[in-house]
């Protein structure tokens, strides 16, 4: 008789995500493979995530609706299961993200996690987060929905020039990740600038930031050091950070300037070149 794994199904969101699919599974008759095969997946990939040895993806968690009619009950789970993965520290912020109306935020070294494609992400992620990149990376493509709301938040990012020549992953990956970018302007509540190499000593200077607004609670700031954020809602830092978000604002390119100098790094810097076999050259 096989050793079927119990679950303590308030261990966790994944824990609870594998019980129900579980309970849903026994009481429909299906094994494991009969399951597989009504949603297009194999029967081993149920019984990692029944066991929460695999992380659902969105997908799947819409499928196994679809296939047990549970009314989105699993599609609205996998969200906590995916949040679950982010680290620990990480995910009040990214709860606050997904409620706030207003967010503007300023980066100096990498794209703001919801403008990255999923091969930028798995490059950033991938250098701390290699013995869980699959989860990490579906944990920030699932943040990144809140863009796609009936009415998303209006958000507002000044990147730093150097953003676009830091080279992640490789030229193909930052060619998408640019024309990623250039596909956000001209959207009515999503709006990019680039701090450029030219305006030298600014407002920002200490490092990336964030500040989130809410229609009914207090602003907050929020910055993250190598190993945990950094989230205030003191008025006097609001204050402070707000105008210097402002000023940022106004030193930076225009929309138009920013998109014109996104296209032309993507197209000279990580478009098809001749000789690319030659050895590069700073």
């Amino acid at each position: 008789m096989a050793n079927v794994r119990r679950l303590d199904p308030t261990a966790s969101p994944l824990d609870y995500f594998g019980s129900e699919l579980r309970r849903c599974r026994e009481a429909a008759g299906l094994s494991q493979k009969e399951l597989g095969d009504c949603i297009y997946c194999t029967g081993s990939l149920v019984g990692q995530i029944e066991t929460a040895h695999k992380v659902p993806t969105r997908e799947f968690a819409e499928r196994a609706d679809a296939a047990f009619m549970t009314d989105g009950c699993f599609s609205r789970l996998v969200g906590l299961v995916l949040r679950s993965q982010l680290p620990t520290w990480f995910q009040p912020f990214v709860e606050l993200e997904t409620r706030a109306s207003y967010i503007s935020t300023y980066q100096c070294q990498l794209v703001y996690g919801l403008f990255q494609t999923q091969a930028y992400a798995r490059a950033v992620l991938g250098v701390e987060q290699a013995d869980k990149l699959d989860e990490m990376v579906a944990a920030r493509m699932d943040r990144q929905l809140v863009l796609q709301r009936d009415r998303p938040p209006a958000l507002w990012a000044v990147l730093d020039e150097a953003v676009l020549y830091r080279e992640i992953g490789g030229r193909e990956v930052m060619r998408e990740q640019l024309a990623r970018l250039l596909g956000f302007f001209g959207r009515p509540w999503t709006h990019i600038q680039v701090l450029p190499f030219a305006a030298g000593q600014h407002a920002a200077m200490m490092g990336s930031y964030t500040l989130l607004r809410f229609d009914s609670n207090p602003d907050i700031h929020y910055a993250e050091s190598y190993d945990q954020g950094h989230m205030t809602a003191n008025p006097e830092v609001i204050r402070e950070r707000s105008v210097g978000y402002a000023r940022l604002q106004a030193e930076a390119l225009s929309e138009r300037e920013s998109a014109a100098l996104i296209a032309r790094v993507m197209e000279e810097r990580y478009g098809e070149q001749p000789g690319s076999d030659a050895r590069a050259v700073a």
